[in-house]
C-alpha cells in the first residue's frame, strides 16, 4: 500500500518539474544575444550609417543656417568666354602666348603669315600712284578746256570728253584706295588680339599649322570679376539683397578670405528644392582665384 501512495505522488510531481524547465528555458531565451566581435560591429555600424536617409538639404546641395549666417557652396565661372577664330584663312607665323597666359585686351595672340597680302598691298598701292598722275594729266586738261569752252573756241562734246576723262581717271584712283584698304585690313586681320582682360584657357593651334575662316585657334576666359552661384533656402529670401557682402574661402588659400557682394537674386523659386539662385561677383584682382574652383561662402543675414 505505502508503494502504490509513494506512485502516485511521483507521478503527481512530474508535470510541475516540466513546466518550470520550460520557464527556465524560455526565461533563457528572452535574454539579451551576446555581443558581436569588434571587427564585426564595425562593419554593422558602417552599414546602419550608409543606410541612413541623408537630409534634404545635403541632397540638393541648397545653402543651410548656422548662428544668423547663410552658409553654401558653389563653384567660380567665368562670366566671359571666348572662342577666337581668325577672320582670314592663313598659316600661323608666329604664337605669342601659350595655355595659362595672363592676357589683356587687344594684346596680339597671334600672327598668321603676310607674305601675299603685303605682296598685294604694295601692288595696290603702285596702282594708286598711278591712277592719280592719270587724273592729274585729265585735271589739266579739264582746266584748259574750261579756258576755251569759255572763249567759244572749242565744241561742247570736246569739253564734255575731257571731263569724262577727268572723272574715269578720278574713279579709278579710288578704286585702287579701296582695294588697298582691303589689303591693310586683311594685314591687320592677320594678328588674333585678344578681346579681354583674362586668361589663355585652350591653345588649340601652333606654328606652321593652316587656320581656315572659321577655324577656333585660342580660348580665352575673363577672370576679373568672377561669379559664383550657389542656392539659397526660401525662408532666407527676405534676407538676400542685390549689394550685399559676402565672404568665400577656397581649400587652395586656406587662410586667405575673398569678399564678393551679391549681384544677382534669382526670381523664381525651384518647386523641387524649395531654393532659389544667388549669384555673387567677386573682383578677383589679384588673379588667385580661377575659374572652377570650389568655395565655401559666407552671406550675413
Amino acid at each position: 500500500m505505502k508503494r502504490y501512495t509513494i506512485s502516485i505522488l511521483i507521478l503527481a510531481l512530474l508535470p510541475f518539474g516540466c513546466a518550470k524547465k520550460d520557464a527556465t528555458a524560455s526565461a533563457t531565451t528572452t535574454q539579451a544575444a551576446p555581443a558581436l566581435p569588434n571587427d564585426v560591429q564595425n562593419v554593422a555600424a558602417a552599414a546602419t550609417a550608409t543606410s541612413a536617409p541623408a537630409t534634404t538639404t545635403e541632397a540638393a546641395g541648397v545653402a543651410s543656417e548656422s548662428g544668423g549666417t547663410i552658409v553654401a557652396t558653389g563653384e567660380f565661372i567665368s562670366p566671359v568666354r571666348s572662342e577666337l577664330a581668325v577672320r582670314v584663312p592663313g598659316r600661323v607665323a608666329k604664337m605669342y602666348v601659350d595655355e595659362g597666359s595672363r592676357i589683356s585686351r587687344g594684346q596680339a595672340l597671334l600672327e598668321l603669315e603676310t607674305d601675299y597680302p603685303r605682296l598685294n598691298l604694295e601692288k595696290a598701292q603702285a596702282d594708286i600712284a598711278r591712277a592719280a598722275s592719270a587724273e592729274q594729266d585729265a585735271q589739266r586738261d579739264l582746266n584748259r578746256k574750261k579756258e576755251l569752252i569759255a572763249k567759244e573756241s572749242i565744241p561742247q562734246a570736246t569739253y564734255d570728253r575731257s571731263q569724262a576723262m577727268f572723272d574715269q581717271a578720278r574713279a579709278a584712283k579710288q578704286s585702287a584706295q579701296a582695294q588697298a584698304n582691303i589689303f591693310r585690313q586683311q594685314m591687320a586681320d592677320s594678328t588674333l588680339r585678344s578681346p579681354i582682360d583674362g586668361v589663355v584657357a585652350e591653345k588649340r593651334t601652333d606654328v606652321g599649322q593652316r587656320l581656315g575662316d572659321a577655324t577656333v585657334a585660342l580660348v580665352v576666359v575673363q577672370t576679373s570679376p568672377l561669379k559664383l552661384r550657389f542656392r539659397v533656402p526660401e525662408k532666407e529670401i527676405s534676407h538676400v539683397r542685390q549689394g550685399q557682402n559676402v565672404k568665400a574661402t577656397v581649400d587652395a588659400y586656406a587662410g586667405d578670405v575673398f569678399q564678393g557682394k551679391v549681384a544677382v537674386v534669382g526670381g523664381v523659386v525651384d518647386p523641387a528644392t524649395r531654393s532659389f539662385t544667388v549669384e555673387t561677383e567677386f573682383p578677383n584682382r589679384d588673379g588667385k582665384l580661377k575659374p572652377g574652383m570650389f568655395a565655401r561662402v559666407e552671406m550675413g543675414q
